[in-house]
């Protein structure tokens, strides 16, 4: 048997890190980021993000002294405040991976009315939006060669 991805400390703190990010809502009746199916959608997709999501992880570790679910509520707030501002890289891809698989979970995609399919090869319609706000960045003088 293969040894896990996360310790049983990083998956603890992983679930309360998810619920802060994204909490349950029964306004829109969508599950928080700590919900067991949206969990287990992390850690079964980790992947290549692994390393720098336990780095995150054992971060929040250090700067909480001790499990994040035991930490009151306004010290819990201290610590993501004090995560966000040094955790760097790891602590962006902590937040990317909570968000890709809450965002892919079927009851967040019918909350939000999308249809329950991967995006291609229909794709989703955009509306139009306004073309100009790219002028300035085609007025800027042409530093990079032209591709080929």
């Amino acid at each position: 048997m293969s040894e896990p991805t996360l310790s049983q400390r990083q998956r603890d703190d992983l679930r309360t890190v998810a619920a802060m990010i994204v909490p349950a809502s029964d306004e829109y009746k969508v599950p928080g980021a700590d919900d067991p199916a949206i969990q287990a959608d992390m850690l079964a997709t980790l992947g290549r993000d692994a390393a720098l999501v336990r780095q995150a992880l054992d971060h929040i570790a250090r700067l909480a002294s001790k499990p994040l679910a035991d930490l009151a509520s306004a010290r819990r707030d201290e610590v993501a405040h004090e995560f966000r501002a040094t955790g760097g890289g790891a602590a962006a891809t902590l937040v990317r991976v909570v968000l890709q698989c809450y965002y892919r979970d079927d009851r967040v995609l019918r909350s939000l009315g999308l249809e329950l399919r991967a995006p291609f090869p229909q794709g989703y319609v955009l509306e139009q939006g306004d073309w100009s706000l790219l002028d300035p960045v085609k007025a800027r003088s042409r530093n990079l060669r032209r591709a080929q």
